[in-house]
């Protein structure tokens, strides 16, 4: 079944943020910072789309007026490595296999062989999300929907898959795309990827200040 979806194309410009000025590219300037080596995380959430157009549909969460999904997917330090724009009332786990393959990168092969891990919540906790994550050379840790506190003294581990809410927290700050004004998609999609283009530069920025 196709979704009402718009992730970026495979090739050309549109795999960049700013097409054919060759300033700043998402792609480039993520090549440009190493994440290897650290789980990834990826979510969606829901925001407002107040002048309706396409990919948007009605927002469960807001008495069903119209509204779309972003769906996100980062590296270990939260960096963005993938988003896609599709209706509010598309399920999260539908969105997760359009996601992996928006990638604006090419995903290095891992040195110890093993798969890449990647962290989920529990929206993610079906079936149908384990083949996709398995299919994509992951190894999902998923939030089960069901599950309980830790008893004290049980083994526990890091928290990582806070980074993809606080990169998400971060795009929201930004007025234009906390609330979506755009009637075409893959306009907004643009702005977004402009923004997360953003997030790399100012990363690579504090890098070379931290080294000088």
């Amino acid at each position: 079944m196709t979704r009402p979806s718009i992730a970026p194309s495979s090739g050309g410009s549109d795999s960049g943020c700013l097409s054919g000025s060759g300033r700043c590219s998402w792609p480039n300037v993520t090549n440009s910072a190493s994440s290897n080596g650290t789980p990834q995380a990826a979510d969606a959430t829901l925001g407002k789309a107040r002048c309706g157009g396409d990919a948007v549909g009605p927002n469960p969460t807001d008495r069903a007026k119209n509204g779309t999904k972003k769906s996100l997917l980062v590296d270990g330090q939260g960096g963005p490595l993938a988003i896609v724009v599709a209706a509010a009332n598309v399920n999260d786990h539908l969105l997760l296999e359009e996601t992996f393959a928006a990638c604006v990168v090419e995903r290095p092969a891992s040195e110890s062989g093993q798969a890449e891990q990647l962290c989920l919540d529990a929206g993610y906790d079906n079936a149908p999300s384990r083949e996709v994550v398995a299919a994509s050379g992951y190894q999902g840790h998923i939030r089960s929907g069901s599950e309980v506190p830790p008893t004290p003294g049980a083994k526990r581990y890091p928290a990582r898959r806070w980074v993809v809410e606080r990169t998400i927290a971060w795009l929201s700050r930004c007025r234009g795309l906390l609330i979506r004004y755009e009637k075409k998609a893959a306009n907004y999609l643009g702005l977004l990827r402009l923004a997360c283009a953003l997030l790399w530069y100012r990363r690579l920025a504090a890098a070379d200040c931290i080294e000088s």
